[in-house]
């Protein structure tokens, strides 16, 4: 079904046309990017409110998906399964008895890469219904055609969402679908109170750390961040996970008067996602649950040096974004070759005035 054919089904025209029943996304990872798809899915239940929508999505941001209200039915690509021959032979014929168990009327490649284009290419969709991002690469805009649209250099949930107008998304609203399930929302609250702490009381999330070295704000000027909390009657609390932000955690605490609520690795994405709803404030790097903290509407600073601001600031926050001021800032590079610790030039100051205007309370007398 053309693009110009689905707008006239959408706009009641072309009535003996079959509605769009079947939409396929393969948006596997990483956990900001497809925190940052996710609206897409939101945006095609708006206009399609009866397409069964399926996604495929590898293993660490299967939570992130899992909450989205919009997905009916979500594949996992074990990629790690598919490195040996033997795993390959095992694994792919059952991959694709999965991918091809419907037809669908539209592909969405979002990761435009040779993974998500091999994906792509087993759906069974009509020709010239397979979409992608502008800027596809590694073969990706072979299989699936790239999207230029209006917003093709505009922050990435925009550059998304060109997909979705693509197939005749009108794009009313921009939403992440995300809900916690009850029983989440208890085992929060419970992990919390072992902690130390009660959500009911006033707290700020940190997040601790980044997959990029230049992406992390040091742990001293965490440490100065918390400790102005705790004066200013608000608990920070620290969240991240694996061994490297584990020992960031037990440093930043090391350097603080009073220790800080420790969650490091030991929330899922459903239970940290409640968190933030229910937090004060969250402060964090350009990193995926930063992103998340973002998309549910919870009040967040973002920090960022080597990444670009238009591209994946905080989306409808960027008034709450700090940037480094140094001329190579948004120089992309995973580890400074110059030396320099770009995020300690963000001062622990400069953030407790973006929170004393996000957070009332915090303009109060220090304790």
């Amino acid at each position: 079904m053309s693009s110009r054919r689905l707008n006239n089904y959408r706009n009641g025209k072309g009535r003996n046309e079959p509605a769009v029943k079947n939409i396929l996304i393969v948006k596997m990872s990483s956990i900001g990017d497809v925190i940052h798809a996710l609206p897409v899915s939101y945006a095609i239940k708006e206009t399609y409110p009866d397409a069964h929508l399926t996604w495929v999505v590898e293993p660490p941001a299967y939570d992130i998906v899992a909450m989205a209200a919009c997905v009916d039915e979500i594949i996992v690509f074990e990629k790690k399964k598919f490195r040996s021959v033997k795993g390959f032979l095992q694994n792919f014929l059952p991959l694709r008895r999965k991918i091809q168990a419907r037809d669908y009327d539209v592909v969405l490649d979002l990761q435009g890469l040779f993974k998500s284009a091999a994906v792509a290419a087993l759906a069974k969709a009509p020709k010239g219904q397979k979409y992608g991002m502008w800027n596809m690469r590694e073969g990706s805009q072979l299989i699936s055609k790239p999207v230029i649209g209006a917003h093709c250099h505009d922050h990435v949930i925009e550059r998304y969402l060109d997909t979705a107008r693509a197939i005749g998304c009108a794009v009313k609203e921009v939403r992440l679908p995300i809900r916690v399930p009850e029983r989440e929302q208890q085992l929060t609250r419970q992990i919390v109170a072992q902690a130390g702490a009660n959500m009911v009381n006033p707290y700020t999330v940190l997040v601790v750390g980044a997959s990029w070295p230049t992406k992390c704000w040091p742990d001293g000027h965490f440490a100065m961040l918390g400790d102005w909390l705790y004066n200013h009657g608000v608990i920070p609390v620290l969240v991240g996970s694996g061994p490297v932000e584990t020992q960031k955690a037990a440093e930043i605490a090391a350097k603080m008067d009073i220790p800080p609520i420790d969650l490091v690795g030991k929330l899922n994405f459903k239970q940290l996602a409640y968190l933030f709803q229910q937090s004060a404030a969250v402060v964090g790097g350009d990193t995926g649950p930063t992103h998340l903290a973002v998309g549910i509407g919870a009040k967040t600073v973002m920090l960022m040096g080597p990444t670009y601001p238009r591209r994946t600031g905080p989306y409808g926050q960027m008034e709450n974004l700090l940037v480094v001021d140094r001329d190579c800032r948004e120089c992309m590079k995973r580890a400074c070759p110059l030396g320099h610790d770009c995020m300690a030039v963000i001062k622990p100051e400069q953030v407790e005035e973006k929170l004393k205007a996000l957070v009332p309370a915090l303009n109060a007398v220090t304790i």
